[in-house]
């Protein structure tokens, strides 16, 4: 492959990654959502979570953020199956839907892309562990937004992904949004 086509591999990857600003979150649909928040939406928090996440659990930030970027990249292509979905389906790992994403990316884009999803799909490190709580608080996090707008089977998944916690931060921060609303954030630094 030459320099130029690894090029054009690489940024059609870029722009495959944009389909993500369109994909919806299917799994709201069950809970009655009309418009749910978008794959790159949820992405997008849930790698801010991670490294709020990972600095009040003394891991390392940037590495939770890079790992929470790249966990529903695969959504590109297979769309976002949701748990109901899932036990009817043999979809083919997001490590192998990756390598296909990015075969004809630059090897360093490729292997670099490769490894992120390898190590959030196995690993067992502490930034692992806490990139999956981001995902989850992030799933609650959306799913109290959703009740607020009147989403009442909103509330399963609320307490589903809730009970699905396991680090002390995670935790700590489920507990406080309780009873909070959305809008709150604003009067917290008026007080």
């Amino acid at each position: 492959m030459t320099d130029d086509q690894a090029d054009k591999g690489t940024v059609g990857y870029l722009f495959e990654m944009g389909a993500l600003k369109r994909g919806k979150r299917s799994g709201w649909w069950i809970a009655g959502v009309k418009d749910p928040e978008t794959i790159a939406e949820h992405s997008f928090r849930t790698a801010i979570i991670g490294a709020v996440l990972a600095m009040m659990e003394g891991a390392d930030p940037a590495k939770v953020a890079l790992l929470c970027t790249f966990h529903d990249t695969q959504e590109t292509r297979v769309g976002d199956i949701p748990w109901i979905g899932r036990r009817y389906l043999e979809a083919a790992s997001n490590e192998k839907v990756t390598a296909d994403q990015v075969s004809k990316a630059r090897p360093a884009v490729a292997e670099g892309i490769k490894a992120v999803v390898h190590e959030y799909e196995n690993g067992d490190s502490l930034e692992v562990l806490v990139a999956h709580d981001a995902d989850k608080l992030e799933c609650m996090l959306q799913g109290m937004e959703y009740l607020e707008q009147g989403y009442r089977n909103a509330q399963e998944w609320v307490d589903t992904t809730r009970a699905k916690l396991k680090t002390p931060s995670a935790l700590t921060l489920a507990e406080a949004a309780q009873g909070m609303s959305s809008a709150e954030w604003k009067h917290i630094y008026l007080s």
